[in-house]
């Protein structure tokens, strides 16, 4: 047997041997070593094999080359993890950091509008105060800017510290050159001359009525819904009477929220049943038409009873002289600056409009007003500083057609638009606390913004 190899140069080894002396069974016998494979052989005219040639396996020659590779990966992989995971950390680190640093930058805007709105009542010690929480929030500029990926936010935060600083800084020299309390006197005299300002702000002329802002959607096509004008500007109970006949139940909420919500906080079952939908909440009661009656029911929510009721003379009802779209509407109750007032028509003044002003503990009519509007006519109406304004429809197209005043006891025809958003309005009352008209429009419960006209008259007027 001869063997011949060929020099290796990377790429391609081969061994031949040559087998001349052995019978082709033997030669079939002879296996390559591991890692080689038969690549050819040649045979004699007697059919022996005389030479077999073998080559390493398919990849073997660039096994080492590719290991050599996989192993270069794999640190790589390695240096990436260990950065990666040391990274985290860090963010990790700084982002808890960020977080606690955060809440002090919140308090600090606060702390800083609180001073635009009035720099010259502010005292020194609340300036070492905020300061001091500047001091404190310098350190997170380098943390900031370890985050690259954001370099504008960065340097918007360093520009808003910085403008900060140098307001803080000025406003504090201005500060300091008054005294304390000279401050403190003239605030006290701009308090004063503000609510006597608001004071004479109480009442104006209607001219405009925006909106609506769709609260809910909720009960059938005719209700009611009211907050109380008199309560205290933290109480916002709303109460809530759907339909206009057959019902005595009255749900209560804590807020609008809960109102939307439909978190109920208390239901009051009445000891008679209302008629339309022109109910009205003063001072703490329920003033409602009783059903089937001219009757005016004084119903106290704090004791669940009833304080008082009163007949109104002469008062149509039961739809004998209702508003345009029936509903038994034919006595409103409602409420502005000057107190409670009910809405009504009587035979004596041939179906028009009758204004009486109610004493809120008695119901007893303080006085009367008969206009020359018919009731049957009207769509709704509401007072507003003793004015009563009518609609002309409860339909699309609606709008304040006609005002009446008690002050003068005269009246003028008026041309006031209003969106009537879902085609049919059965409530439409006005609150003076919230400077707004709460309407039920087919179902949905809806707010109005209004627009008055104030005269203010100062101490030179004669």
């Amino acid at each position: 047997m001869c063997v011949s190899r060929w020099p290796h140069d990377g790429t391609l080894a081969l061994v031949i041997f040559c087998l001349e002396e052995y019978p082709s069974e033997t030669i079939l016998l002879i296996k390559p070593k591991e890692g080689w494979q038969v690549y050819s052989s040649a045979q004699d005219t007697e059919g022996r094999c005389i030479c077999t040639v073998v080559a390493p396996e398919q990849n073997l020659c660039s096994r080492d080359a590719k290991e050599g590779q996989l192993r270069q990966l794999l640190e790589k992989v390695q240096n990436m993890s260990q950065s990666i995971e040391v990274l985290n950390l860090r963010t990790q680190r700084d982002f808890q950091y960020i977080m606690r640093m955060e809440g002090q930058f919140k308090e600090l805007r606060s702390k800083f509008r609180q001073i635009e709105t009035n720099k010259k009542t502010q005292v020194n010690r609340n300036f070492q105060e905020l300061k001091g929480k500047m001091d404190a929030l310098q350190p997170l500029i380098p943390v900031l800017e370890q985050y690259k990926t954001d370099a504008q936010l960065i340097s918007q935060f360093k520009q808003e510290i910085r403008n900060l600083s140098m307001v803080l800084t000025a406003i504090q020299e201005e500060i300091g050159t008054y005294d304390y309390e000279e401050l403190q006197q003239r605030v006290l005299n701009l308090e004063s001359r503000l609510r006597n300002c608001m004071s004479k702000l109480t009442c104006g002329k209607l001219m405009k009525i925006t909106g609506p802002v769709t609260v809910k959607t909720s009960g059938t096509r005719f209700g009611a819904w009211m907050t109380d004008p008199q309560a205290s500007p933290r109480n916002n109970r709303v109460w809530y009477m759907d339909s206009y006949t057959n019902n005595k139940i009255v749900k209560e909420y804590k807020s609008i929220a809960d109102f939307v919500s439909g978190a109920e906080s208390r239901t009051y079952n009445l000891p008679f049943k209302w008629a339309g939908t022109d109910h009205v909440v003063y001072n703490g009661s329920l003033y409602y038409n009783k059903v089937q009656s001219n009757i005016v029911v004084c119903y106290r929510f704090e004791t669940g009873r009833v304080v008082t009721q009163r007949a109104l003379e002469n008062a149509g009802f039961h739809n004998v002289y209702p508003y345009t779209w029936g509903g038994f509407s034919d006595i409103d109750l409602m409420a502005d600056e000057l107190g409670l007032w009910a809405v009504y028509a009587t035979n004596q003044n041939a179906g028009n409009i009758v204004i009486s002003q109610l004493n809120p503990d008695t119901l007893q009519v303080l006085g009367t007003w008969n206009t020359e509007y018919s009731k049957r006519n009207a769509g709704e109406s509401f007072m507003i500083c003793g004015t009563l304004y009518i609609t002309n429809s409860h339909l699309t197209g609606a709008k304040v057609y006609y005002a009446y005043s008690t002050k003068t006891s005269s009246y003028e025809y008026t041309d006031i638009p209003f969106h009537n958003q879902f085609f049919h309005m059965s409530m439409l009352d006005y609150n003076a606390r919230d400077r707004a008209l709460y309407g039920w429009n087919n179902g949905h419960q809806v707010l109005f913004n209004v627009t008055l006209f104030h005269i203010i008259k100062t101490e030179d007027d004669s």
